[in-house]
């Protein structure tokens, strides 16, 4: 999930849905969810200040995902890991803070601590990144099913979606199950181009899924409905095993909940 708030810096672009602590509370209260891991919005480049407060008040339950830049020193590092972060974001879409030029720089700094680097980009591009991706000394997060935007979503047997399950299988790779309406042309209610997609990474690699609800949905008016995001899992996978794995087990293994800072 994200943060939107008027005293972090550089206040995102106009449309940008306020989201602060309370209002995730209460959502967490709707829909049952203990844990969350806070995602540095794009808006905020490296400011982490929005991130870290989070962490403050959720507290043990609390991961974060920020962005750090190559410069960054070890002592921020090490700062911002007692505070429970545990990954770098590269938004590598137009207008992210971090390229892929940033990426082996970034990478060498944090592996010390057993961060992971968390990719967006056009799935279409695996293909000619997952090599690369694969290679890397610590683990990868590809976002949103693999957020397949310029060719529309691609077949479950096709080069591109193979890349993704190819990543997955170097087994230090993870695969957010989030936000179908990111990449979906079929649309709302079951998204069913990007659900194939979800069923058949379910189908192969459990392992390696967690799911993300991408509260608050910057960018869509209305925004979703999270219960019906949610629901969707039990159809992306209907065994309730398969889904304790996605939901808990998974994220406990990545994002160290079971680590010194406490188990929930």
């Amino acid at each position: 999930m994200h943060l939107f708030q008027p005293h972090f810096a550089d206040p995102p672009k106009t449309g940008t849905p306020l989201a602060g602590i309370d209002s995730y509370r209460a959502l967490q209260a709707r829909l049952g969810l203990q844990r969350v891991v806070v995602v540095q919005a794009n808006a905020y480049g490296d400011d982490n200040r929005g991130v870290l407060e989070a962490l403050a008040a959720f507290g043990a339950a609390a991961r974060g995902v920020v962005v750090a830049r190559p410069h960054v020193n070890e002592a921020q590092l090490q700062a911002m890991h007692a505070e429970g972060a545990r990954g770098v974001r590269f938004h590598l879409l137009p207008g992210g803070t971090l390229s892929w030029d940033d990426l082996d720089a970034v990478v060498a700094r944090i592996r010390p601590l057993g961060w992971h680097v968390q990719v967006q980009l056009d799935g279409w591009q695996l293909p000619q990144h997952v090599d690369r991706l694969r290679a890397l000394p610590v683990p990868v997060v590809v976002d949103h099913i693999g957020k397949y935007l310029a060719q529309g979503v691609p077949r479950p047997e096709g080069p591109a979606f193979r890349a993704l399950q190819q990543l997955l299988d170097a087994g230090h790779a993870w695969v957010k199950l989030s936000a179908p309406y990111e990449s979906s042309r079929s649309g709302a209610p079951g998204y069913d181009d990007v659900s194939r997609l979800a069923r058949a990474l379910v189908a192969s690699h459990p392992e390696r899924c967690v799911w993300a609800s991408n509260w608050p949905h910057p960018g869509r008016a209305p925004a979703p409905d999270d219960a019906a995001l949610l629901g969707l899992l039990q159809h992306w996978a209907p065994d309730e095993a398969r889904r304790r794995q996605i939901l808990v087990h998974n994220p406990a293994v990545l994002y160290g909940f079971d680590s010194t800072r406490g188990q929930p």
